[in-house]
């Protein structure tokens, strides 16, 4: 058992070495998009299924709430937190719609669309990401190995180096976290309320 707990952590590790080798300008382009839409009056749309979905939306916590430092909340929207629309897009147009339906009734040019998939193949998620790009908004991906399908439709890609769903995951939420971090940074020494 230890052996296995020693070898996942070493994974781990293995990975996070790799994002601060090779995936610091990406992080750091994401948060000047980001400042940059917040500054402009514009708002986050964050999506995603599963575990991405908790991304989603502990993402957006922190931008509405605070991450470090007290500022002004900051715009942004968890597609994946109400269940009535969830289930009544799904009901009346198929789950594959249920991220598109909600990105054309919010998204407007100069806000940023964010799809989260450990794959990069989930198929609400690239409807999302499209319906997003139609309407002019700045779209970014947090996802795994290739990026699969979602790759083409983000303007700006963070591909964590794994195709081991765990890993993914657990790199997502250290990106998310840096991304905070950064936007804090910005957005606190704009308004300090």
């Amino acid at each position: 058992m230890t052996d296995r707990l020693v070898s996942a952590l070493e994974d781990h590790a293995r990975v996070v070495a790799a994002i601060q080798r090779t995936l610091l300008p990406e992080i750091q382009d994401a948060a000047r998009r980001l400042v940059a839409c917040f500054r402009a009056g514009g708002k986050l749309l964050a999506m995603g299924n599963g575990g991405s979905a908790a991304d989603a939306q502990h993402l957006v916590a922190e931008l509405v709430g605070r991450y470090r430092r007290e500022r002004r909340p900051i715009p942004a929207i968890a597609l994946t937190v109400d269940p009535s629309i969830t289930t009544a897009v799904s009901n009346d147009y198929g789950f594959d719609e249920v991220f598109a339906r909600q990105v054309r009734a919010h998204a407007r040019a100069g806000d940023v669309a964010l799809g989260i998939s450990t794959s990069g193949n989930s198929e609400n998620v690239v409807r999302g990401l499209r319906a997003a790009r139609e309407l002019g908004a700045t779209t970014l991906l947090l996802a795994g190995a290739t990026g699969g399908r979602l790759r083409e439709l983000a303007d700006l890609a963070l591909l964590v180096p794994s195709s081991e769903t765990p890993r993914i995951q657990e790199a997502h939420v250290t990106i998310i976290h840096l991304l905070c971090d950064l936007v804090d940074d910005a957005i606190g020494g704009d308004d300090p309320r």
